[in-house]
């Protein structure tokens, strides 16, 4: 007797789901142990020493006002990076394409691996809240806002790995974008300062860092403080999240960069 169609489907996302949680849990210290170490180091780096000589912001000290965006920091580059190496490890074994000659649905496959990359980025966010309860306290304002933007940009930043997969024709390319997109936009997104600090200008153009938005939206979320709209962060995410669905989606079914 056939399985029902939604049956098989839920069957094939669970596979793809408990590969991707196995993966980056079987290499944990490569995947989770790193982070911590290095939020550790930013944490008496910045929020103790430099921290101490740093007045208080919006009524909170330096320590608690970085732990947003470290927190938010590490959501974002490690649901990256799963989804770009694990995805283009299936391109490079070509095992990705047995997935797209099988009758599984493309938006399957392209769930399997943002839910993925998602569940990594959120582990490894509440190792790093894990990390800075040994520094100082937090103060949640918003459990809403916290948690569904954290979800939200999991999301988004996996689609991204998962894109940059796609297009990356060697190890090297998966690398890139990281590197030399994220990590300056990461910097240069409200994490360790507030925009409020910038020069007129400065203070306009990083409106338009899509990175700062979602730092900015977090830190209202725990802190109950924001340099810009709430809305328009939120707004700016979910765009940016179905934009991101949608072309993926579509390379998936057109199997572009792909099929050879």
């Amino acid at each position: 007797m056939n399985k029902p169609t939604w049956i098989k489907n839920w069957i094939a996302l669970q596979t793809i789901l408990t590969k991707e949680v196995t993966r980056f849990m079987r290499i944990w210290t490569q995947t989770l142990l790193p982070p911590a170490i290095t939020m550790t180091l930013y944490f008496l780096i910045f929020g103790k020493l430099i921290g101490s000589q740093i007045k208080h912001i919006d009524g909170y000290s330096y320590m608690q006002y970085i732990v947003p965006g470290l927190t938010m920091m590490s959501i974002m580059t490690n649901a990256y990076a799963n989804t770009s190496s694990s995805f283009f490890g299936a391109k490079f074994s070509k095992s990705i394409e047995e997935m797209l000659v099988s009758s599984m649905p493309s938006y399957i496959i392209l769930l399997g691996y943002m839910i993925g990359g998602a569940l990594r980025g959120i582990l490894v966010g509440i190792v790093v809240i894990l990390v800075s309860l040994l520094f100082t306290h937090l103060h949640i304002h918003n459990y809403f806002i916290v948690i569904s933007m954290a979800l939200l940009s999991a999301m988004l930043f996996s689609l991204g790995g998962l894109i940059n997969a796609i297009f990356a024709k060697k190890f090297d390319d998966v690398s890139f974008i990281p590197t030399f997109v994220l990590t300056p936009l990461t910097y240069l997104g409200g994490v360790f300062y507030s925009v409020d600090q910038l020069p007129p200008f400065w203070r306009h153009v990083s409106i338009f860092n899509p990175i700062l938005n979602v730092v900015d939206t977090f830190k209202y979320g725990m802190l109950g403080i924001a340099d810009i709209s709430v809305y328009f962060g939120f707004s700016l995410v979910c765009t940016l999240f179905v934009v991101l669905f949608a072309w993926s989606l579509w390379l998936l079914k057109k199997g572009v960069g792909l099929r050879t």
